[in-house]
């Protein structure tokens, strides 16, 4: 089922969801399912999976170092698979510009299409660890406005080198990426929502944020959204702060702010067990404020570990 489709049938009701990360290659998927079997109970209507882009290692041989491309966590779309199996749940791809020709993500997407998924999340990705900006993959597309336009022209049957009449299409749910403190590389949020916009009406039907940690953030960017003429769900992703680090780190990687009042609580503790107990109930203030606000979604960033998401969820589902 669409996740326009979950969100609608719920008539106002705030859903609960998650998005989990592939195991590094050679971990065994049970690790998956045992920190996504204690959240079941909250019924989630989809969970998300992550997709890594490559990159770089080096390889020792005999004292020389080989330099190789290479992917630390494959598997999505068969995590997707085996969770919507093992769960009957609807589960997301993530879908990337970065790392991806056009046919690879044209093979991609006709592999959910067989396996029964119904939604995808299309996103530009990150750019890697040597690159100072974002460069698209050769063959590959370099905005989520292009993949868009790619989804949406395979469920009218119009694939990369031909059109094809048939009345097996797929029918693909788009989702996308919204940054309610602007996304780092936009010049300003005006300009961010202007591109938001045109994914928006090349196809994408409901939008879901980057981490925050200041509700007014999530508030007044919708706001600005329905202004600025996009009336698609926006659905919040919400992250637990859990280490102590934290406080450095994500300012840094997602250019966000954080209120002064959460940075000085996690300043108190001396421990990242008293952090995290903080990053718990701080964003179950965080949830019931923007449950009651009407929410459609809370999405919840696991990074696989599921026992700070259940806090956070019994105290609200």
């Amino acid at each position: 089922m669409k996740v326009t489709e979950h969100i609608k049938r719920a008539k106002g009701n705030t859903l609960f969801s998650f998005e989990i990360i592939p195991p590094v290659k050679g971990r065994s998927i049970q690790e998956l399912y045992d920190n996504i079997d204690p959240l079941m109970e909250f019924k989630p209507p989809f969970i998300d999976v992550t997709t890594s882009r490559e990159e770089y290692v080096y390889i020792d041989r005999d004292g020389l170092f080989d330099k190789k491309l290479t992917r630390m966590r494959p598997g999505t779309v068969g995590i997707c698979a085996s969770i919507k199996h093992k769960y009957d749940v609807d589960t997301i791809p993530h879908v990337l510009c970065g790392g991806f020709t056009r046919e690879e993500t044209e093979y991609l997407l006709v592999d959910c299409h067989y396996l029964g998924i119904d939604n995808v999340m299309a996103l530009r990705g990150d750019a890697l660890k040597e690159e100072q900006y974002f460069e698209p993959t050769k063959g590959g597309h370099q905005y989520a406005s292009d993949l868009v336009v790619q989804i949406k022209n395979l469920n009218k049957g119009q694939y990369l080198h031909e059109v094809i009449e048939t009345d097996n299409c797929s029918d693909f749910c788009i989702g996308v990426a919204g940054y309610p403190e602007k996304h780092m590389e936009a010049p300003s949020m005006k300009t961010d929502l202007k591109w938001l916009k045109k994914k928006v009406d090349l196809g994408a039907e409901y939008i879901v944020t980057q981490m925050f940690f200041d509700n007014q953030k999530y508030f007044d960017f919708v706001k600005a959204a329905r202004e600025a003429g996009i009336n698609v769900p926006i659905i919040p992703g919400i992250k637990p702060i859990a280490i102590k680090r934290h406080l450095q780190l994500l300012p840094q990687v997602f250019r966000i702010d954080l209120p002064q009042e959460l940075i000085e609580e996690v300043e108190k503790c001396s421990s990242n067990k008293e952090v995290r107990k903080v990053g718990i109930e701080w964003t179950i203030y965080q949830s019931k404020e923007l449950k009651k606000a009407g929410a459609p979604v809370l999405h919840y960033y696991s990074m696989g570990k599921s026992d700070n998401i259940r806090e956070i969820a019994k105290a609200i589902f």
